[in-house]
């Protein structure tokens, strides 16, 4: 098999690999085709108001956190997977509409900013809770590398797409590729929804794991702050991400003085 050449996958494994894969490719291949048409919005308002974008940005996830929390605790996730990824395709698809009619101003291009960097922040964690929840520790070892190298596909291949098409269709035109390739990323969900249901036997084990699937997970809507505040390895991860996002702040606000300049 080709496969075992490049990653160790069993026979019953390689369908979810290469969903997983897709799934992953499709999702950031779609971010990466909306960047340029953000960054571009968010510069026309000046660079000097860029921080209050970012602001608006920290204050909306701060709302939207504890309801998808909310959301997580009260329903299974095969239900509630793919109910977030249709909520961004139907904002994406009010965007468009706005764009296309010429009502939008400023601050439809500022909201359009806030809500791209909150849509990149929500898809990419829910893909890789999903995985989680999907494959066993084990199975994450072995499967994970290659599938985070369908991401780092899409990531090349979105603003490869971007910039060859926006000068023939125009930025706003690639919205529906966008919508296009975050609704495949949900048919992926559900194909790897159907190959769990398919790999389980009617063992006690498997029956308990599918009790587990569709299971409210439970908690209050601040149970993830208390959880990583007890622990210390969360503290130490959201201490790297917060090095991380100041580091990466700064360079994105160079990058958008040097394109105001040029």
């Amino acid at each position: 098999m080709v496969f075992k050449k490049i990653v160790e996958v069993r026979k019953n494994e390689v369908r979810a690999l290469l969903f997983s894969f897709f799934y992953f490719f499709c999702l950031l291949c779609s971010y990466y085709i909306l960047r340029p048409i953000r960054d571009e919005m968010g510069i026309q308002g000046g660079v000097e108001n860029l921080q209050w974008l970012f602001t608006g940005t920290f204050v909306v996830m701060l709302i939207a956190v504890p309801l998808f929390g909310a959301a997580v605790a009260r329903f299974p996730r095969k239900r509630l997977v793919p109910v977030v990824y249709y909520f961004f395709i139907l904002n994406l698809l009010v965007f468009f509409l706005f764009f296309k009619s010429g009502l939008y101003g400023v601050w439809t291009a500022r909201a359009f900013f806030i809500w791209i960097s909150v849509f990149n922040l929500f898809v990419v964690s829910v893909f890789w809770s999903f995985m989680a929840d999907l494959f066993t520790n084990e199975q994450a070892k072995r499967l994970f590398g290659f599938i985070a190298a369908g991401g780092s596909a899409g990531a090349i291949a979105g603003p490869s797409l971007t910039a060859g098409l926006s000068t023939v269709l125009g930025p706003v035109n690639l919205i529906p590729l966008s919508i296009l390739l975050l609704f495949l990323s949900v048919v992926c969900i559900h194909l790897l929804l159907r190959w769990e249901g398919s790999v389980h036997t009617k063992s006690e084990e498997s029956e308990a794991q599918q009790n587990v699937e569709n299971t409210r997970i439970g908690g209050s809507i601040f149970a993830g702050f208390t959880r990583v505040l007890s622990s210390p390895y969360l503290l130490g991860i959201c201490l790297f991400v917060v090095l991380y996002t100041t580091l990466s702040t700064f360079l994105y606000f160079t990058q958008a003085r040097i394109i105001e300049s040029a």
